[in-house]
């Protein structure tokens, strides 16, 4: 099995338990926790951080706390290096938001399935593999 990266989006709804995540991207995630290969980018922990500070994320902890018991579940967090903020420009095509550009190239980094609902970067499967959160 491949790595897997959660998008922000769903790492929390993972984390949440939401029903927007689908059943199959759900399995996904379990079968990649299982064997160790479950990630997530740095830059997801920022993202939470300032939807909570907007309050568009509500969080029943504080995020340092929030990001705590990610790692402890054990989903390994990438950093983000100088390799990976040069792919992330590099892109061609993708939506010019940093943080989904530094979470795709991270996916392509790791040779992972990036988890998304994210259609801009849906529309860009070509160029990393996809797989829609949603389903």
């Amino acid at each position: 099995m491949n790595p897997v990266l959660l998008d922000t989006h769903a790492l929390v709804w993972l984390l949440e338990d939401h029903s927007q995540l689908g059943r199959r991207a759900a399995r996904m995630a379990d079968a990649a926790a299982r064997t160790g290969i479950l990630l997530v980018s740095a830059i997801t922990f920022w993202e939470v951080a300032l939807l909570a500070m907007r309050r568009r994320l509500t969080l029943a902890q504080t995020v340092a706390g929030w990001r705590r018991r990610v790692l402890d579940l054990g989903i390994e967090e990438i950093p983000v290096s100088g390799d990976i903020g040069i792919l992330s420009a590099e892109l061609e095509g993708f939506p010019a938001d940093p943080a989904d550009r530094i979470i795709v190239a991270s996916a392509l980094g790791r040779g992972a399935t990036l988890i998304t609902a994210d259609e801009g970067i849906l529309d860009h499967s070509d160029q990393v593999p996809c797989h829609d959160a949603r389903r």
